[in-house]
Parts: C-alpha cells; structure tokens; sequence
C-alpha cells in the first residue's frame, strides 16, 4: 500500500513551492464590474496569485502547510516558513476578503474554493508552533468569511451538484465537515449534515455513469466518502448497501478502472490524473469504515492501489497537472488506510 515518505512529502513540498507564487499562466474567476477591475492576480488577489488559479493556490498552500506540519525538519521547511511569514499577514489576508465583499463576487470560487480555503484553516488549525498559530490567526477572517458565505448558500441549496468537477457538491462538503469539527462550528456542521442527509439519504443502486472527460472526481465514490464522514459507522454501512449494492463483486465495474489520461498538456483532460487520485482517497476512507470481516473491505483497498500505481507517477510532470495534483495526492496517501 502506497504511503507518504519524507522523500515524497519534500517532491510535493519544492512542486508546490514552484507554483504557488507563479503568477503566470493564470486563469482568473473575475467579474469586470468597469475597467478599473481590469487587474492582475497579484493585485486581485495578493496571498493566492499563484499556481494557474486562486483554488489550486489555496489547495497548493494546504500542501506546503502539511508538508511542513508532518515534516518540520524537512529539506523545505525554511522556504515554506519564510514565505509564508511574506504573504500570511493580516494586510495581505485583509484584501482577500476584501475581494469577496464586491458585488460581483457572490459566486466567486463556489464552493470548491471556499471549501478549500476552510481545508487549509484547518490543517492550519493542527499547528501546534508559534508561526502556526500566527498564520492560522491570520487566516481566520478569510476562513470566517466562507463560513458566512456557506451558512447563507446552503439553506438556498435544494439540490446537489454531481457533476466530477469544481461545481461538486459533495467534495465541498466533505472539506467543510473538516474544517467545522476542527474549528468547532457547530451550526456549520449541523446545517452541512442537514444538506447532506436531505440531498443524499435517499439514494439507492448508484449506475455510475463516469467519467467524463474532464472530471476530476467521481460522482459516485465522492458522495460515498461525504456519507462515511457524515454518518455514524453503523449507519454509513446501511446506506453503502443500498447507493452500492454489488460493490463486492466490483459493480459498478468504471469505479474499479483508473481512467486513461490521453494528453496531459491539455489541462481540462490533465484533470483525469485527478480523477484516479481522488478515486484512491475516497477507496480508502469507505474502506476504513468497513468491518474487518467485510469482503468489501479488500476490494476498496484494491481499488485504490490499483489507482494509485496509475497516478503517482503523473503528479510531476507538466504545469497543467502539477500546479494542483499534489493536493490530490496528499488526501489519498493520508487517507486512513486500514
């Protein structure tokens, strides 16, 4: 079973590094609202300019900050602490929000980066040093910002969105769930779970019909990972019985394939390298909530080796995968495992 080394961790720790004060090639989520908006990332945006978009720059930062918790000796930790005391200020911070108080920027980033950013004051909130405490205080007014934005989006939600990439639903609120038990937001986390339960509860004998050609998770494994980290143990079984009924015999068959990236210099089809890393995360976590005894059990852990040994060795590469694909790989080699 693949699992993070310190050798790994520091690759993934120099890549992010390499990107996340890239600011060019960059793929801005900006309204014009006239033509003084007509800005560039580092103006708009002066923490998270980097790495081709604002979210994959946040998700890029949630790397380098748990490389950096995990590995503090390791051969990165002097950059990543010296630029993060140039960027996580109370200044910088203050203009990310900002940012979001502009009419035009009520949808900006939603909800992919909102739930990223709350991932990343979560791992923050996990550092027990004193330049940890000082980014993660520095953080929090953004944080608090998306708990707002989520408190208001989510009672206006009737529906899930199920589709593999930024728009998913579940993905979002399986980050957030993180970041609200860790930071103690309890209304956030009933009213996530109040969404969750509502929007999925129900669902029965899941067909799977992925993926498509730019996602970069799957539908089907992602809300099953959200109900394992929603639901009670007992509970997240009996649902698993019924949203995927053969899982033993490996039904739906396209869950247990690594899909086949065709060009990983064409960004939007670079999102499949995501799609099996993601697929291994969400095989590990349902496997871990397996009794021992449960013949599913081996077949999530096989599964997600199985994607694993496909996707690993495209994390580096080409600019159009590694600005972001570490991230993905960190939740899958984390993912409790057993």
């Amino acid at each position: 079973m693949a699992v993070l080394t310190p050798d790994i961790a520091a690759l993934y720790a120099r890549t992010a590094l390499g990107h996340v004060t890239r600011e060019y090639p960059n793929k801005l989520d900006h309204v014009l609202e006239s033509a003084a908006d007509a800005q560039g990332p580092r103006a708009l945006h002066p923490v998270f300019f980097g790495s081709f978009d604002w979210h994959s720059c946040v998700h890029g930062w949630w790397t380098l900050f748990t490389v950096y918790r995990l590995y503090p000796e390791g051969p990165e930790a002097g950059r990543i602490h010296a630029l993060a005391d140039s960027l996580f200020t109370a200044d910088k911070i203050a203009a990310e929000v900002a940012y979001l108080a502009r009419p035009s920027s009520r949808g900006f980033e939603r909800p992919y980066g909102w739930a990223w950013c709350l991932m990343l004051a979560a791992e923050l909130a996990r550092h027990q040093t004193d330049p940890g405490r000082r980014w993660a205080a520095a953080l929090k007014p953004l944080a608090d910002a998306f708990v707002q934005r989520f408190m208001a989006y989510l009672p206006l939600s009737t529906y899930p969105v199920r589709v593999g990439t930024h728009y998913n639903t579940a993905f979002a609120l399986r980050l957030v769930l993180d970041y609200a038990d860790e930071a103690g937001e309890a209304a956030l986390a009933a009213l996530c779970r109040e969404r969750i339960i509502a929007w999925h509860g129900e669902d029965r004998d899941c067909q799977a019909w992925e993926p498509s050609q730019d996602e970069f998770l799957s539908p089907a494994l992602m809300e099953a990972e959200l109900m394992r980290r929603a639901l009670a143990p007992d509970s997240f079984v009996d649902w698993l019985d019924r949203f995927l009924p053969r899982l033993a015999e490996q039904q739906p068959q396209t869950l247990f394939t690594p899909a086949s990236v065709s060009d990983r210099s064409d960004g939007k089809i670079a999102h499949l390298d995501g799609l099996n890393l993601s697929r291994a995360w969400c095989w590990r976590g349902i496997a871990s909530a397996l009794p021992a005894d449960d013949a599913r059990r081996a077949v999530a852990l096989t599964a997600a080796a199985r994607h694993l040994d496909v996707a690993l060795p495209q994390v580096t590469g080409d600019y159009m995968g590694e600005h972001w694909l570490a991230s993905f790989a960190l939740l899958a080699l984390l993912a409790p495992a057993a």
